[in-house]
Formats: structure tokens, C-alpha cells, sequence
């Protein structure tokens, strides 16, 4: 089986990976499915990742398509540990303007069309989710991002929206009202994936506008988002090598690894066999027989 050590999700604009060596694609079938996209495989500063495009090449997924299951189950086959998750966001502040990077650490998930468990079909897990995100790779990421000639700001809540439509100024409003920092249609849903999955997830925003809700900007439109991603795209791609070489070996600071340790509450002897069979790749080192 092929091996990657850190898994590299790419939203809007951000179709391929340039840089890597050795590269070459692999197509997975998952029990959730197909991922959305041959996921590539190769060497990025030095280590083993693997680079999914989220909507895929030439963008023909939406955003409540997107099989998010299969694309991180994917992951997770390859021996994946930790996810950089990269996506496209509309901010909801003054402060975070256009051009600029943000690695939240909270998530309200608004969205209604899409799976958000592995844990069904006779298991039940209730994972931990207080904190999303990686605390060891949050600021590794802020401090790294200067070299690439990114602002960055760490912290703040991105609301996932359902989409493809964007805001209506009084939805903009409102989720201002509310406090949030961010506004997008991808991430919620792929940082609790991660977490059942027991990976370190850090999420990297790049601000493309000021959704609808700025007085003296135009409303968001997708001209305006692909001609502020041309310039994002071109400095995270600078980050990410040097982010991953950086990245620790062992994860030791952080309970990403052990999300699962207390979450699985089915008694293990009524699982069905059908479904430990699908999940043993995930819960196999808690539950090694259900008798």
C-alpha cells in the first residue's frame, strides 16, 4: 500500500502540487465511495504527502457534492496523520482583509446536505470537538507564514454555509451579529471528519472578500474570488514545503491521536460485522473483537 505522512487538501483555485517529487497519481475506492479527485503522491520538503483536490480538477464539484467521507477516508488508508485543509473564505471583519490568511480554531456548521459521521449503521461515537484544531500546527503555521510573504492571523470562527449561492446581505449581517470571523462552504465538515479519523487538522483560510456585509467594497462575486486566489495560491504554495518539513515528527503535544480512546459507546459485541469490517481501519486498535 502507498504511504503519505501528511495529507493536503486543495479548495477553490487550488487544483494541483506543484513541487513534488516523485509524484504520481493513485485512484482509491473507499467504503464511503470515490474521493473527488486521483489523489498524488510524492515528496514535499523532504516527507511522504499525498494532495487531494477537494472540488477537483476543473472545479466540477460543489460544494454539497463533494464526498468529504471518501475524500478523508482516502487519507486515512494512506496512513495519513495530520491534514492541511486549504480553502477560499469570505471575512466577516474589518480586520481580516482580502489577501490575507487565517487559521481558525472554531467552526458553526450551518450546512444540511452533507454526511458528517463515519459512525453509523450500529456504532455510535461521540468524539470531543471543543477545540478543531491542531494546537501543535496552528502556530507553527502563523510563524512560518511571514516567510511567504502572507499576513496572518491565528484564531477566530469560520461558518460553513451550505452554498453554492453566496450570502444575502442579511445572512452576511446576521453572521456578523453573531461574532464570526469567516465565512466559506467547505471546512466544518472535513475538520470533524478529521477528528473521528484521529488526524491533527490545520486548516489554512485565505480571505478572497468581505462577503457582502462591507459598506465600501462590492459584493462578492466569483470574478473577485478567482483574481484575489491567483495571489493566495501562489504564496501558500510557497508555505507548504516549508510548513511540512517543520511539521514535528512524532505527535506527542497535542490528543489529536487519541480522539477515539473514550468516544466509541456501542457495547463492541453489537456491531455488526458488516460495519466493524468497514470502520477496522479506524477503531481496530480499540476494538479488536466485538465478542
Amino acid at each position: 500500500m502507498e504511504y503519505a505522512e501528511i495529507g493536503i487538501i486543495g479548495g477553490s483555485g487550488f487544483y494541483d502540487m506543484e513541487g513534488l517529487e516523485d509524484a504520481h497519481a493513485v485512484r482509491l475506492r473507499t467504503p464511503f465511495g470515490a474521493p473527488s479527485e486521483k489523489l498524488m503522491l510524492g515528496k514535499l520538503g523532504g516527507r511522504p504527502v499525498a494532495f487531494l483536490s477537494r472540488h477537483g480538477h476543473g472545479h466540477r464539484l460543489s460544494p454539497s457534492e463533494v464526498n468529504y467521507r471518501a475524500n478523508l477516508f482516502a487519507m486515512k488508508m494512506l496512513k495519513v496523520e495530520r491534514l492541511v485543509s486549504i480553502t477560499a473564505v469570505g471575512s466577516l471583519q474589518e480586520d481580516l482583509k482580502p489577501g490575507e490568511l487565517v487559521i481558525p480554531d472554531q467552526y458553526v456548521d450551518q450546512t444540511f446536505k452533507r454526511e458528517k459521521t463515519f459512525f453509523e449503521e450500529g456504532i455510535v461515537a461521540h468524539v470531543a470537538f471543543a477545540d478543531p484544531v491542531c494546537p501543535e500546527l496552528a502556530p507553527l503555521a502563523q510563524r512560518l507564514a511571514g516567510g511567504a510573504g502572507l499576513v496572518a492571523h491565528r484564531g477566530g470562527t469560520y461558518c460553513n454555509m451550505e452554498g453554492p449561492q453566496f450570502s444575502s446581505r442579511a445572512e452576511s449581517q446576521a453572521n456578523r451579529r453573531m461574532g464570526h470571523s469567516l465565512i466559506g462552504m467547505t471546512q466544518a465538515v472535513e475538520a470533524k471528519l478529521a477528528r473521528e479519523l484521529e488526524m491533527c487538522f490545520l486548516p489554512l483560510a485565505f480571505v478572497t472578500d468581505y462577503d457582502c456585509w462591507h459598506h465600501s467594497e462590492e459584493p462578492v462575486t466569483v470574478e473577485m474570488v478567482v483574481t484575489n486566489l491567483k495571489k493566495g495560491v501562489t504564496a501558500v504554495k510557497k508555505l507548504l514545503p516549508e510548513l511540512v518539513r517543520q511539521m514535528p515528527s512524532e505527535r506527542g503535544g497535542c490528543a489529536c491521536a487519541s480522539a477515539l480512546a473514550d468516544a466509541i459507546i456501542t457495547a463492541p459485541a453489537l456491531i455488526p460485522e458488516k460495519t466493524y469490517k468497514k470502520l477496522e481501519l479506524v477503531i481496530g486498535k480499540y476494538i479488536r473483537s466485538r465478542i
